[in-house]
């Protein structure tokens, strides 16, 4: 018997993030070209939502200037009927009002949204690359070490009233359990409506780890919390990526790939694409049996507006 809607798997590709540098990787999306050609793909290879931040053509440093994304988001939902979500986070060293811009302005169907501060370390990576082609760069990875990515129960609720009057959605990123708990908050307020999209995030420095006790940890515990009213979804950062998607979807979740959250397509091998790692986790779900949730089913999974009520 064919599986419901409700029991495939939503991909979400994370297509550039604001972590990894142009340095580190030649195929990392940096131009609105770039961006918007690896996103297609991505979509094309399976991927039902496009997490998407944009980039400084020139020095492909993270920017949340709306006029950015403006070169690439038409161009998208021109040629893909992949949701689109806009990030809210932008990058730990942005302010909360900077990091809103594009979602207030173009009013996707999904934005991310932090549940809580932490400590965001990268400087580790400091250690795996001699040069770097650009000056900030090198300053982006060093002050990770006194740099907490402000995520306040006021920004919270900023961003939450800002982004809902306009039907948004949230993929709401949790990166330690007490970000569960922080999202219970707020649903139990009625702030935020069920079904939730929970995206719980693994391997950050400052966050929970990838082991797969934690990832069942962060399971249990949004079972306890949310019951029947939410989505689950995991990234694992790095080398983790394709093990935490492996583990979580045996347990019932939905995955986030992309070059945001890992450069990988193997081990000691860099991604040539975002949709590489598409294919690959595909082949690892098809290979469990389960179903690819196409846009429009994880549309009706999530309850979301339409690509039709956005404003690009």
């Amino acid at each position: 018997m064919a599986a419901t809607s409700k029991n495939k798997v939503i991909i979400t590709c994370a297509v550039t993030g604001g972590i990894h540098t142009p340095s580190m990787s030649p195929n990392l999306p940096v131009t609105p070209d770039e961006i918007a050609e690896q996103s297609i793909a991505a979509a094309e290879a399976g991927a039902a939502i496009l997490h998407l931040h944009a980039r400084d053509p020139e020095t492909g440093r993270p920017t949340q200037d709306p006029e950015m994304f403006g070169r690439f988001l038409p161009r998208i939902k021109q040629s893909s009927d992949a949701v689109v979500n806009i990030t809210t986070g932008g990058s730990p060293h942005m302010s909360v009002d900077e990091r809103l811009q594009p979602a207030r302005h173009y009013q996707p169907e999904v934005a991310s949204l932090n549940m809580g501060s932490i400590n965001f370390g990268l400087f580790p990576m400091l250690d795996r690359y001699k040069e770097f082609k650009h000056d900030w760069e090198r300053q982006h990875l060093e002050n990770s070490r006194d740099l907490v990515f402000k995520n306040t129960f006021a920004d919270i609720e900023h961003i939450l009233e800002t982004c809902q009057a306009n039907g948004t959605r949230f993929e709401f990123e949790c990166y330690d359990i007490g970000h569960l708990y922080n999202l219970a908050h707020f649903l139990d307020r009625g702030l935020v409506k069920p079904p939730l999209f929970v995206q719980s995030v693994f391997g950050i420095l400052g966050g929970i780890s990838p082991h797969p006790e934690d990832i069942m940890h962060m399971r249990r515990t949004a079972n306890r919390l949310f019951g029947d009213d939410y989505r689950w979804s995991v990234l694992g950062a790095g080398a983790s990526q394709m093990r935490v998607a492996s583990i979580a979807a045996s347990m019932g979740g939905n995955v986030r790939v992309g070059l945001e959250d890992s450069l990988w397509g193997a081990p000691k091998k860099l991604a040539e694409n975002n949709a590489e790692q598409v294919k690959r986790v595909r082949q690892i779900l098809e290979g469990l049996s389960l179903e690819i949730a196409t846009p429009e089913e994880a549309r009706e999974m999530l309850s979301l507006k339409g690509g039709d009520q956005v404003n690009f």
